[in-house]
């Protein structure tokens, strides 16, 4: 795969707070256009908080930090939701409106971030529930649909604006093995297609399975496969 000369994310000599402590420091990654990273850690270990830092949810205050060439340490709260057009946002835990339909509960992304012609959104939400395999799906309510069609609603959710990169904060994390299975060849494709992935996830037979790069939070720092070999787990070894 071809990667442009311009990285997706960009993090020098940053450091992440939680509040008013300093979860990770001395943070150094690019992630390129295109390209699938891994981000795994134990609970606590700034994972999470790194991820809301690259969107945007939490202030860059060390170091230097660019994410879709929004220049995060000058970001004034106004432009957060430019940022957040150029990247898709996937929670573990669905976050999806349950008083209206999976076509609604898109049509209300569209709107908010400036889609005005309706037209325009209906066949927008028609290709992103096509691409999730979902298609049959716009007028059902999500209580109708099972753990893994509310996930890929959620990635429908993402795709939207066609974002450069998809942070993804453990998709699996809820979902059966076989399910979870499907949603990590839904991430697979949607890469495939261009979109750099960043995911964040405890499932290491998911990364046995699908190997790629792996960025791990650990004891204040990011350490980096492409860098340095470091253990995920006995008997697994990132490289």
């Amino acid at each position: 795969m071809n990667f442009s000369s311009s990285p997706v994310v960009s993090l020098r000599d940053v450091a992440i707070y939680q509040d008013v402590n300093t979860v990770l420091s001395s943070v150094n990654f690019d992630i390129e256009k295109g390209e699938f990273v891994y981000l795994v850690g134990r609970t606590g270990s700034g994972k999470s908080s790194l991820l809301k830092t690259l969107y945007g949810d939490l202030p860059l205050l060390v170091g230097q930090g660019a994410v879709a060439e929004f220049n995060l340490g000058k970001l004034p709260r106004k432009q957060v939701p430019y940022l957040r057009r150029k990247v898709g946002i996937i929670f573990q835990d669905f976050q999806l409106l349950f008083d209206r339909s999976v076509a609604e509960n898109l049509a209300f992304v569209l709107r908010a971030t400036g889609w005005r012609d309706k037209s325009k959104r209906k066949q927008r939400i028609s290709e992103v529930l096509m691409r999730v395999g979902l298609d049959a799906a716009a007028n059902k309510m999500p209580h109708q649909l099972s753990g893994g069609e509310q996930q890929r609603v959620v990635v429908a959710r993402a795709l939207l604006n066609e974002p450069v990169i998809l942070f993804a904060d453990e998709p699996t994390g809820n979902l059966d093995p076989l399910v979870a299975d499907e949603i990590m060849q839904l991430f697979q494709e949607i890469n495939n297609q261009g979109t750099a992935v960043l995911m964040a996830t405890h499932n290491y037979e998911i990364i046995n399975r699908y190997p790629r790069r792996v960025l791990k939070c650990e004891k204040g720092h990011v350490l980096d496969s492409n860098v340095q070999e470091f253990s995920l787990i006995s008997g697994y070894q990132a490289s």
